[in-house]
């Protein structure tokens, strides 16, 4: 049995599995703690504008104290588990929660927002373990929403998944989560639809354990080292708690932030200053290394997608939290609510690790460490004298931070990370993927985050403090020792360095294995495992008991979280017994994890990336317990399951338009593309019939993992007024020599289109009047930041050339020669 677990019957354990024998042993009753005053951060938790009363009522029903005798539970392995079951009686603690549009202001302009109780974040909800949950959830918006509880062992029903494991929530209706605690620790909430966890719908979820721990532990243990046997965690560890919430904010609407990067649109690139231009790569002497890049068919390295406005810390940019004094040993439950956006955490001190997603670690310390989106972690920083230090959290990408400063006095910053060098990460990048698309793991075993592939891009863990990189983009154990940290005094917490207080070994005879590739592709942003959408692969279908082993691989250029809803699971890491215990484990780009779960619970659970771009982009999977009992909330199981199939692609249809207004003509293209396929429309229109007009309607498929394949049929108008009658020509033939048809076509075509290497596309086909044609073209070269270029050139002797100087995300000053049209200049909008 596993020691945040705490159960309020004898069954089984719903970690590993384990059945259980009942044992009374005597304990103290609990002391009654009259309740403390709100901090700072929660006094406005409970406000609603449009409310003239409290909304958020929570009701706790008292113990009768002649009840309050624990049993334990021990089995036959409990010398494997070290730990015991505790059988409490609880109480009911309910909640009401109104879910409502809202207006905000981070950076100077009034946006729509989903605020929970009237606000972001929104509420604490804290339980202590072996109380009964009752969340009311009132839905006042507009459309449909739900809850998740994140990382909590619960009912399936109560999974807040629409569809998959909960009913939908309508506006205007109110739905009941009851689900019983039966573990502690910082968790957290947030909806499960569409993108509303991107517009503030999120909140701490925080579970109290019952009672403490009271085995002392040795505090002479560091990073890499740690001592044999299981230990429970200390009671001096820590005499001071605050929550905090990170997240980010962006001005954009998440439904335009999703289709822009489905339409390979680079304004976020260009707003975070990381577009990789030849201009730029020229000045950094890295030409080589963009020319390479576009060679193997890859887009700009990038660390994270989205340009985020702010980033924030409960709500804020900056928190103060004066009311800790000098010496105070302060733990910080920090939840990352991010919807993409990972955090280095760092301190004006040093950091002590003591927990992980809800699970007790043995205490590490550490200068920083990366929280990737949904984590939790549970670290202990000491308030010094006469000073405020800084927590702060910075976005991987370094565009921006959120500060948290603790105590009063001369206020000292956390350290400040420099700009990331993102063309030493290219240059690896390039090392790492051959032409076939395919990762290079070069000779090296990267598991548990012990090398980081971006390493060469944090000047911070460079040879030297001026930020110059001494070792060879070849040395590939000098990237290693980076990753790990030799190179540098820095200790940056990797996931090898964690291990559990208690042996986490699963019971069971049967293991099955399977193995998942992350794969995906930048270009289209598409994201899958093993080159399946959810919507497109079957249920994995599991059986109570027995013990599940997945081994997963990331052959996509991100790193991507992988959560597992309803379960704890082992990453099987250095710490062998005492691997630790998580449910979201952060794969990094040519890295293999393995993880282990115990199938204990029944109906469908849903393992999904958390980076909420990543899974409505199709990143998922659905495990199925096999004989599982009907789920009240879901009468009709199967035509259910397929309408969350459908909701998770039906955000997934996206438009993209790009409509050029120069002195000659309008060119210009549109899309409306699909997982899968696209419907695509190229216009050319004259402003004479010399000038000529042209339209191409295309439907298409892409295939293969890299989708750089895409077979269409399509109709082809094309109109041109020659001088004479240039069509009877015999002179007039394309380069295949058939006579053209170019001046009047009217026709259905069939054809190819297959991306080459630098980002090439070559179009083959054949229209109906059996002409061939050949065509390469080449959209958006970054020449600098903002410039760009355009060729294209086939075999009906057409060709045209042009440049974009990109001004804003809808606008842009445009010229071009076109072979029909002749010379232009005007104005391109994009949307």
């Amino acid at each position: 049995m596993h020691a945040q677990i705490k159960k309020d019957k004898p069954g089984t354990c719903p970690i590993c599995g384990m059945t259980l024998v009942k044992k009374t042993v005597k304990v103290v009753p609990p002391k009654v703690v009259p309740k403390e005053p709100a901090k700072k951060q929660e006094q406005n938790e409970m406000k609603d504008m449009d409310m003239k009363k409290d909304t958020t009522k929570k009701m706790e029903i008292p113990m009768d104290n002649d009840k309050m005798k624990m049993d334990s539970v021990e089995t036959d392995m409990a010398d494997q588990i070290q730990s015991k079951v505790y059988v409490l009686p609880g109480k009911k603690v309910r909640y009401d929660v109104y879910v409502k549009d809202t207006i905000v202001n981070f950076t100077g302009k009034s946006k729509r927002a989903i605020a929970i109780n009237g606000s972001i974040p929104g509420p604490a909800l804290i339980f202590t373990e072996g109380d009964t949950a009752e969340i009311y959830l009132h839905n006042m918006l507009k459309e449909e929403t739900s809850l998740h509880w994140h990382g909590v062992i619960l009912p399936n029903q109560a999974d807040g998944v629409p569809f998959l494991t909960t009913k939908k929530i309508g506006p205007g209706q109110t739905h009941l989560y009851k689900f019983p605690i039966v573990q502690n620790g910082t968790y957290w909430y947030h909806s499960h639809s569409a993108l509303q966890e991107q517009s503030g719908m999120y909140g701490a979820l925080i579970f109290k354990p019952r009672s403490e721990m009271q085995v002392p532990v040795d505090m002479g243990h560091t990073s890499h080292s740690f001592a044999d046997g299981a230990m429970s965690m200390p009671n001096n560890l820590f005499n001071k708690e605050y929550t905090v919430v990170l997240s980010e904010w962006t001005d954009d609407d998440p439904m335009q932030v999703q289709r822009r990067l489905r339409t390979a649109n680079d304004w976020f690139a260009i707003k975070k200053g990381s577009v990789q231009s030849y201009a730029e790569a020229i000045t950094e002497g890295h030409f080589k290394t963009k020319l390479t890049n576009e060679w193997k068919r890859m887009k700009a390295m990038d660390v994270s997608d989205v340009y985020y406005n702010r980033f924030l810390i409960n709500g804020k940019s900056e928190n103060n939290a004066p009311e800790f004094q000098a010496g105070d040993k302060v733990k910080l439950k920090v939840v990352n609510a991010g919807a993409s956006s990972y955090f280095w955490l760092g301190y004006a001190g040093k950091i002590t690790v003591i927990g992980n997603d809800g699970n007790d670690m043995v205490p590490v310390e550490v200068d920083r460490l990366i929280i990737a989106p949904a984590e939790t972690y549970d670290i202990v920083v000491t308030i010094p004298e006469n000073m405020s230090y800084e927590f702060r959290a910075t976005s991987e990408d370094r565009t921006g931070y959120s500060s948290l400063w603790l105590g009063t006095g001369h206020k000292m910053p956390a350290r400040t990370l420099p700009r990331l060098k993102y063309f030493e990460g290219m240059k690896m990048m390039n090392e790492m993927m051959n032409m076939n698309g395919t990762l290079n793991d070069m000779g090296m075993e990267m598991k548990n985050q012990t090398m980081d592939m971006n390493a060469v891009m944090y000047p911070e863990l460079s040879d030297d403090e001026t930020g110059t990189d001494t070792t060879s983009a070849n040395d590939h154990s000098g990237h290693n020792r980076r990753g790990m940290n030799m190179n540098s005094e820095i200790v940056t917490l990797n996931y090898d360095m964690l291990r559990s207080p208690v042996k986490t070994i699963l019971p069971g005879e049967h293991t099955r294995v399977l193995h998942f590739n992350l794969t995906g592709n930048m270009n289209r942003y598409v994201w899958t495992l093993d080159n399946k959408t959810v919507k497109e692969a079957d249920r994995i279908l599991i059986n109570k008991g027995e013990v599940l082993r997945l081994i997963l691989t990331n052959n996509s250029m991100m790193r991507h979280p992988m959560h597992l809803h309803g379960h704890d699971f082992r990453v099987v890491n250095s710490q062998a017994e005492y691997s630790p215990l998580k449910n979201v484990i952060d794969i990094m780009p040519m890295e293999t994890d393995t993880i282990e779960f115990a199938a204990n619970q029944s109906g469908n659970w849903f393992f999904h990336c958390h980076i909420l771009f990543h899974m409505m982009a199709g990143m998922g999977r659905v495990f199925t317990y096999t004989n599982s009992p009907a789920n009240s909330e879901l009468p009709d199981a199967e035509k259910a399951y397929q309408k969350f199939r459908k909701h998770r692609d039906q955000n997934m249809y996206h438009l993209m338009v790009r409509a050029g207004i120069e002195y000659n003509g309008s060119d210009g293209e549109a899309m409306v593309s699909t997982n899968r396929s696209a419907l695509k429309e190229m216009w050319h229109l004259g402003y004479t019939p010399h000038h000529g007009y042209e339209s191409e309607t295309i439907l298409g498929r892409y295939l293969g993992v890299n989708q750089w394949l895409f077979p269409y049929i399509g109709f082809d108008y094309h109109y041109k007024k020659e001088e004479g009658d240039m069509t009877k020509s015999s002179d007039y033939k394309n380069m295949f020599g058939q006579v053209s048809n170019k001046n009047d076509r009217n026709t259905f075509v069939v054809g190819v289109e297959y991306t080459l290497p630098w980002l090439v596309v070559a179009d083959a086909r054949i229209d109906g009047d059996g002409k061939l044609r050949f065509q390469l073209s080449r959209e958006d070269v970054p020449i600098t930041k903002r410039l760009r270029f355009n060729l294209m050139g086939n075999t009906d002797k057409e060709y045209a050339v042009g440049f974009r100087y990109i001004v804003s995300k809808w606008f842009a000053l445009s010229t071009h020669y076109d072979s029909d049209m002749g010379y232009g200049a005007g104005i391109t909008i994009t949307y």
